[in-house]
């Protein structure tokens, strides 16, 4: 039996770089302030349907949404923002101060086609900040991110960014007639999807991924010609603290992001280590309106999210992929008479920090030892008849082969001491 199409099954050692990149994130995340929320895998669909937008591709063909006995509409979760959002307006976390700083590690939901560094369930690192209109509050989000895909070294990170200005008729509802106009001239050029989001929200059209579509909308209006004074001066702010900060960008004029709720900053990282179709490691924005959109108080915020899976990819692409920690010792009984031992010496190594683990199959010394360099053990620990009468333990380094004979009461510091 298979695992469902679009999953995967993580193991040793995938497994183990997922949980440091999970700890990675936490600690960066916690030293800039940021509380880890764990909201619900399901939502009300209206949840979705509000804050990400009935137009978006995802409300349109990517979620999985289903009634309960009940007949209530809810939809597995397909991305971050808009949950902790809910969960800021259900428990009133203005009250405590402000901004309000999150993070979040968790598993996201969409039916879509399954390629590489793409999955129907895949998980994301992300933080989200609520409760400032600073531009220093973008360019500190921008920056979390950008160390920690520096810290699990992925190679080489692009940084794209662009200003979507805002909602009103001095600055994005300007810009909405001059590229419906432009697309009216090409309509006729455009494939069946890019003909819905003409009428749907046109600035999705920049979300198309048909070569040719791409070639006539690269010389569509660009926004960034259309946005008020104040969004640009915004822009330039977060360009000066991300300059002092030392973090190189490239401007984007075309970015909008696949969600309805941004405004203002949005950005996207991008590695060197992957192929152009799939570099995408993570992006966000600024999302002034989203609070108030889902029924709270009009709180301005700002987050990002990063795809585990993209940055495990682009960690093994770019030679950055760490294996996970060795055992320390796995610990041999040569007979039964030694297996309580065994058991004793293995508890001990435990209790002082060290990792170790027993043989608990019968099987031959070579066995044994080919068992152990397999799982990547840095020793084996040997007790027989001779070890039992002498209160003492064969030590083998597994890398040199090399043999020691010491005391079981000394075993432990001996290992403590060369770890």
């Amino acid at each position: 039996m298979k695992q469902p199409r679009g999953t995967q099954d993580f193991l040793p050692p995938a497994s183990e770089r997922f949980w440091a990149l999970e700890r990675l994130g936490a600690d960066i995340f916690r030293r800039a302030g940021y509380g880890r929320v764990i909201t619900p895998m399901f939502e009300d669909t209206d949840l979705f349907e509000r804050g990400v937008g009935e137009s978006t591709d995802i409300v349109n063909k990517e979620m999985y949404t289903f009634s309960d006995r009940s007949d209530h509409s809810l939809t597995l979760r397909p991305e971050g923002t808009a949950s902790v959002m809910r969960a800021i307006v259900t428990h009133h976390l203005w009250d405590a101060g402000l901004p309000i700083k999150l993070y979040y590690d968790a598993a996201m939901f969409r039916y879509e086609r399954p390629q590489k560094g793409r999955f129907r369930q895949h998980h994301q690192l992300g933080i989200e900040a609520v409760g400032s209109e600073d531009p220093a509050l973008d360019a500190e989000v921008i920056e979390i991110g950008h160390e920690l895909l520096r810290e699990a070294r992925v190679g080489p990170v692009a940084l794209l960014l662009n200003s979507m200005g805002h909602r009103g008729p001095n600055c994005r509802d300007r810009y909405l007639p001059a590229l419906r106009a432009f697309l009216e001239q090409h309509r006729e050029e455009l494939d069946a999807d890019c003909k819905r989001r003409m009428v749907t929200n046109p600035l999705r059209v920049f979300d198309c991924k048909v070569p040719e579509d791409q070639a006539i909308l690269a010389n569509a209006p660009m926004l960034s010609d259309f946005i008020c004074d104040e969004c640009r001066a915004h822009l330039a702010s977060v360009q000066g603290f991300l300059d002092d900060a030392g973090i190189k960008y490239e401007m984007a004029p075309r970015l909008v992001r696949g969600f309805d709720y941004y405004t203002r900053t949005t950005f996207e990282y991008r590695s060197g280590a992957l192929e152009a179709a799939q570099n995408a490691v993570g992006g966000g924005g600024r999302y002034d309106g989203l609070v108030e959109e889902i029924g709270g108080p009009a709180l301005p915020g700002i987050g990002f999210g990063l795809g585990i899976e993209r940055i495990l990819l682009a960690q093994e692409a770019a030679g950055g992929a760490t294996e996970p920690d060795r055992l320390v010792c796995y610990v041999i009984p040569l007979e039964q008479a030694a297996r309580a031992e065994a058991v004793r010496l293995t508890r001990r190594m435990r209790e002082a920090g060290l990792g170790a683990d027993s043989a608990y199959v019968e099987r031959g010394l070579k066995t044994q030892l080919k068992h152990a360099d397999r799982i990547g053990a840095r020793y084996a620990a040997l007790i027989g008849e001779k070890e039992l009468s002498t209160d003492s333990v064969t030590i083998r380094d597994m890398t040199s082969g090399e043999q020691t004979r010491i005391s079981l009461a000394e075993a432990t510091s001996w290992l403590g001491e060369r770890v």
